[in-house]
């Protein structure tokens, strides 16, 4: 009797060890990497060849369809922050400026949402002003001090702060 319950323990045992095994065989979420640009990279606003100009480029990748890439983050910011935008995103990338050259960034991609963004400081991106991108709070905080801004969370920028208009919409002379 004894070896019969071993047995049977055994098999048990058996048992659970496999369906764990397959728990670990369900289908995982892709994870989604930055793309990185090249000659061929082009703004999905305006047309603009990426490589061309400096600061930080940007990129949003959805959950179906073909990545959107930008020359600045203003771009970036002002698509994600409509709301009338209904894609629903898989990621968002910048380049981290405390590791690439402002005047040809290239690589260096970081999450946008966990970045460090400063706001109206002296340094142009390709459409003008434009929000630097920074991976750790001191190179935000070195970049201040130099070109002068504010430093900004992901979710501390709003819509207005993105425009894109260049205040026509205000212009009454128009």
């Amino acid at each position: 009797i004894l070896e019969i319950q071993m047995k049977q323990n055994m098999l048990l045992l058996l048992a659970l060890l496999l369906s764990l095994s397959f728990i670990g065989c369900s289908k995982q979420e892709e994870v989604t990497s930055a793309a990185e640009i090249d000659r061929s990279t082009s703004c999905s606003l305006d047309g603009m060849i990426l490589v061309d100009y400096p600061g930080p480029k940007a990129q949003i990748h959805y959950d179906k369809g073909e990545a959107d890439f930008f020359c600045d983050t203003m771009e970036m910011f002002s698509i994600y922050l409509r709301p009338e935008q209904k894609k629903r995103l898989k990621a968002m990338f910048t380049q981290d400026m405390g590791k690439t050259p402002w005047e040809q960034p290239s690589g260096n991609w970081i999450d946008a949402k966990s970045a460090y963004y400063v706001i109206g400081s002296k340094k142009p991106g390709a459409m003008g002003p434009t929000l630097a991108a920074f991976a750790g709070m001191e190179d935000a905080q070195t970049f201040v001090k130099q070109y002068g801004g504010k430093i900004l969370k992901f979710d501390e920028v709003t819509l207005n702060m993105v425009s894109l208009d260049g205040g026509a919409q205000h212009d009454e002379r128009m």
